[in-house]
């Protein structure tokens, strides 16, 4: 069985976010950019699954500009057998990135689809959603566990939900989307490193999967959150009770 992982490249997240000047989005230029964190996660799921021999082979996929062939080789260095980049210069939201998965996956045919489930610098959580909707397959959102049952071609996928856990039979193929329990991902060694770099990686455009990218949103504006005023310090409760009443006014 092959399993697909789709990987992000976002921003570092102990970078500082810093808005642009004119204020159309974040600064990105200079700024040091890494794998989204929840796709570590599916990755690493997708190596352990191959590792236990349930699985043949694990294929990474990452969409974006050129660079983002830096963060698919971290892919391939962590154990990815091969990559493929679909390489677009535009904002690609989820619609699109769900259109060009299922684009893929029929090309691929893999037997599980496996991605994180938010990225850390739009924290849209749709993408996975939205792919198994387009491909009409089940799927585990938000999962902690998953345990994999090649014979009986199900997958069965423990999910963080607001009332504790629940758990989920999939029938293969399936999409997956990792929560940050699942797994701690392991780091690239160097020989890793060393190998990835003689390691495939595909490259495909838009065009060549027949999906037309074509945004019906426009960003009007990106700004700053407001800055925290300092806390004080209140002398009783009483004073507490007539600061939140009449200068919080949240009771």
């Amino acid at each position: 069985m092959k399993i697909m992982v789709a990987i992000k490249r976002v921003v570092d997240y102990a970078v500082k976010i810093r808005v642009k000047p004119d204020k159309t989005g974040v600064e990105t230029q200079n700024v040091k950019m890494s794998m989204n964190p929840f796709c570590e996660i599916a990755l690493e799921e997708a190596l352990r699954i191959r590792e236990s021999g349930l699985a043949s082979e694990v294929v990474a996929v990452s969409m974006g500009p050129s660079q983002c062939v830096d963060t698919l080789r971290t892919g391939l260095a962590m154990g990815a057998d091969r990559g493929i980049h679909v390489e677009s210069n535009g904002a690609l939201y989820p619609v699109f990135v769900a259109k060009l998965l299922r684009a893929l996956v029929e090309v691929e045919k893999p037997g599980l689809l496996i991605l994180g489930k938010q990225a850390i610098d739009d924290d849209c959580n749709q993408t996975g959603q939205m792919v198994a909707g387009l491909l009409n397959w089940p799927q585990g959102t938000f999962a902690s566990k998953v345990v994999l049952d090649k014979e009986k071609q199900v997958v069965t996928v423990d999910r963080e939900v607001d009332g504790g856990l629940e758990t989920l039979c999939l029938d293969l193929p399936a999409v997956i989307t990792t929560d940050l329990r699942l797994n701690l991902p392991r780091y690239a060694t160097l020989p890793n490193i060393m190998k990835a770099k003689s390691k495939v990686i595909k490259k495909y455009s838009p065009q060549d999967l027949d999906v037309e990218i074509k945004s019906d949103l426009e960003v009007v504006q990106v700004i700053e959150p407001p800055k925290r005023k300092a806390g004080v310090i209140v002398s009783s409760v009483d004073e507490l009770i007539d600061k939140l009443k009449n200068e919080a006014h949240v009771i």
